[in-house]
């Protein structure tokens, strides 16, 4: 088993807020898209909804209603989700909304990520940038940045 592990690639997580509970799917047939390509691995889908009483609730995917066909992901789950992560997802949530939580490998790094672990090396720490957060600081240092001379 510990060989398995060895050969994965870096492992990411992300929660992704549906506002009313209202999932048009459209982002579904990418993700299929990127797990067709090699790209990633879907470790665990599960899908939660905050009621307006503030509870959180894991939802089956025939929960989610007819207007999105979620089969293709059922049978997707590796036990590493449990409550502690569908509590900490919820509290993420506005009331009234549901989520996706997405654990993904991504197999495109896997190649590096065996390389670095055979010359001792360790990830000590990593993150996501969230695009809101990248066009602030950019519009930002925009707005501070003297202004230059058009060259002509």
């Amino acid at each position: 088993m510990s060989d398995d592990f060895e050969a994965m690639g870096p492992v990411d997580y992300m929660v992704v807020e549906f506002p009313g509970n209202r999932m048009t799917g459209e982002g579904f047939p990418l993700l299929v898209d990127l797990v067709d390509r090699g790209i990633i691995r879907i470790l665990d889908l599960l899908f939660v909804r905050k009621d307006s009483d503030g509870s959180v609730a894991a939802l089956e995917l025939t929960d989610l209603g007819d207007e999105v066909d979620l089969t293709i992901f059922e049978g997707a789950s590796s036990g590493l989700l449990g409550q502690d992560d569908i509590d900490e997802a919820g509290a993420a949530l506005e009331p009234g909304n549901s989520a996706g939580i997405l654990v993904y490998e991504n197999l495109w790094a896997a190649p590096f990520a065996r390389a670095m672990r055979r010359s001792g090396a360790q990830l000590v720490a990593g993150g996501r940038i969230p695009v809101q957060a990248l066009l602030a600081s950019l519009d930002a240092a925009e707005a501070t940045a003297p202004d230059r001379p058009v060259a002509g």
